[in-house]
């Protein structure tokens, strides 16, 4: 598909990526890799007497994080040389990723512009949902940079 094509599809929900267990192992690396060890995140029995979940929560930025991977697969069938994240216009964290929780990515296409020939800035109304629960973990409005 080309860029052009995907861009009639503003309004539209362009991709929902498959789900994804948020388990403490996850929950773990990524604070190691961030230094944020903040014990909501690392203490399971320290947690369930504050989070509401009964265990530790998963970083608001380690959810907004799976956006790339979870995009990959809506992305695939796009012909372009490259997709960089660009960054993001908005972003609100509205409920807990509990510990064991399954969460998945749905982007819609909010705005589609070529900003010259053969770039093409892509801005997506992203969330991502939670298995069983009433709200996103997040809303997001994200920006995606692609070159043919």
């Amino acid at each position: 598909m080309q860029l052009a094509e995907l861009a009639a599809q503003t309004g539209e929900i362009v991709g929902t990526s498959d789900w994804v267990v948020i388990d403490q192992p996850r929950i773990d690396a990524f604070a190691d890799c961030t230094g944020d060890h903040q014990f909501i995140h690392v203490d399971p029995e320290r947690a369930a007497a504050v989070t509401g979940t009964g265990g530790t929560i998963a970083h608001g930025f380690l959810s907004l994080s799976l956006l790339g991977g979870m995009s990959i697969d809506m992305l695939a069938a796009v012909e372009m040389t490259v997709g960089m994240n660009y960054g993001f216009d908005k972003v609100r964290f509205l409920a807990p990723v509990p510990c064991g929780a399954r969460v998945r990515g749905v982007f819609r296409l909010a705005e589609a512009v070529e900003k010259r020939a053969g770039q093409w800035l892509l801005r997506f109304d992203a969330s991502l949902e939670i298995e069983g629960a009433a709200k996103p973990a997040f809303v997001a409005e994200w920006l995606v940079l692609c070159t043919v």
